[in-house]
């Protein structure tokens, strides 16, 4: 009978890849063969309270250990459809094993938030660009001379969150990226893979820091002057009223066509410090911030100084801005921004008005929205705007649509209008994106 009961008790267990695991870390001693036990477990099998292979047959003679026993007992603990007899044995087990079952309590529930400390998310999205712009190279910017640009890109992006305990957490985002029109990567020759974002962040009552490579954009604005990343620290304290401090490390890299090229060209990354304040009672949102960039990469940006000496010029930027938006009702919000880089000589402003109509929900299926916008970006300020139409030292009108086919799906048509900011020539471009969310 025991040789029966070894077998029926090692085969049914519930938990059959994490009890081999959890024995071999921390072996439990064998239940002695002549315990009481064995009759009680076997009594509830008889009853069907505890399963084994649903057949007679023997699968070998193994020995059962306390640890084994307190897993079989648990399942049966589980069951609420037992006679009032087998409820008195399993409690009697329950009793007898209460130090395992405890223990195995302990080292579930520690299974289950282990397998819930990383979670990934992701996103597969298709971008297309076409660019018209008139005589781009002669007002001084970065590009091939052609008036047409057209590119489609795939970019596929993983985000992993990593909880360390109740206040913190780790955050990474991988980004992989491949043109299509080139079939290789970027903006390279080959396909490329980074890590943009990685960073610790700790979340308390009105209260939050981060430390490491993390996003870097300017809300107060909504996105007018930054939507990056940037290495540093940054904390964000308060309720209504929300303060940000921010300091570290920005490349210039990833600022418009001229600052881009004079960075790569001198490898210069900017040091950075910066101050937000944004305000949201009720429909009403307000911002204001202060930001402060210095780099010897600055000097050689042709439009930022008028010096001819660059020992004299301004190796710094000073960026003063304020942000407003007002909702009126569940559907129309509108929104205006300005900017100003005091250290700059030339394309030293920025602003932005934008109407916007609903806007598309990734988790609602045929939701969808609408905007309009005027917008100038000065090249010495709107340096890393968020707008997926922006075009470096331009004016003009810019008109978007967004609909979500599909749940956790987007799709997305942008289309800007406008002038350079340099020689007042034509400026267009078509954006369109379609994304797949994971």
């Amino acid at each position: 009978m025991k040789k029966t009961l070894a077998t029926t008790l090692t085969t049914a267990l519930v938990i059959g890849a994490a009890s081999t695991t959890f024995a071999a870390a921390n072996p439990f001693s064998d239940v002695p063969a002549d315990h009481w036990a064995y009759d009680a477990v076997t009594q509830l099998a008889q009853d069907g309270v505890i399963e084994g292979y649903g057949d007679t047959t023997f699968r070998g003679n193994q020995s059962i250990t306390r640890y084994e026993m307190a897993q079989m007992v648990a399942k049966a603990m589980a069951r609420t459809d037992v006679s009032a007899s087998d409820k008195a044995l399993i409690d009697k087990l329950a009793a007898e094993f209460s130090d395992e079952l405890s223990n195995l309590g302990v080292r579930v529930a520690n299974l289950e938030r282990n397998a819930d400390k990383v979670k990934w998310t992701g996103e597969a999205r298709y971008r297309y660009w076409s660019r018209r712009v008139e005589d781009r190279e002669a007002s001084g910017h970065n590009g091939d001379g052609k008036d047409k640009q057209n590119k489609d890109t795939l970019l596929f992006r993983l985000y992993a969150t990593g909880e360390i305990n109740d206040n913190w957490r780790v955050v990474g985002r991988l980004d992989a990226t491949t043109n299509m029109t080139t079939d290789n990567g970027g903006s390279g020759k080959t396909d490329n893979v980074k890590l943009t974002r990685i960073f610790a962040q700790g979340d308390y009552t009105n209260f939050q820091v981060r430390l490491g490579k993390q996003p870097f954009f300017s809300t107060e604005t909504n996105g007018l002057l930054f939507d990056g990343n940037f290495s540093g620290a940054g904390v964000t304290f308060g309720k209504q009223l929300k303060t940000t401090l921010e300091a570290g490390r920005w490349t210039l890299d990833n600022a418009g066509d001229v600052m881009a090229a004079v960075s790569a060209k001198n490898d210069q990354a900017a040091n950075y410090q910066g101050i937000m304040l944004n305000y949201a009672p009720y429909k009403l949102t307000l911002g204001a911030g202060y930001r402060h960039l210095s780099s010897d990469a600055f000097k050689s940006v042709p439009s930022y100084s008028n010096s001819k000496d660059v020992a004299d010029r301004e190796d710094s930027a000073q960026i003063w801005s304020f942000g407003a938006a007002y909702r009126f009702d569940r559907n129309w919000n509108l929104e205006g921004a300005y900017a100003e880089n005091t250290k700059a000589d030339n394309f030293k402003t920025a602003h932005n008005i934008q109407l916007s109509y609903k806007g598309a929900n990734r988790a609602n299926a045929g939701s969808w929205g609408m905007y309009a916008a005027y917008r100038y970006l000065g090249e010495n300020v709107a340096v890393n705007s968020t707008y997926d139409t922006f075009l470096n030292n331009t004016k003009g009108w810019d008109f978007g649509v967004d609909y979500t086919p599909l749940k956790n799906t987007y799709a997305a048509v942008w289309y800007f209008d406008g002038k350079q900011l340099a020689n007042d020539k034509s400026a267009k471009v078509l954006y369109g994106r379609l994304s797949y969310y994971f």
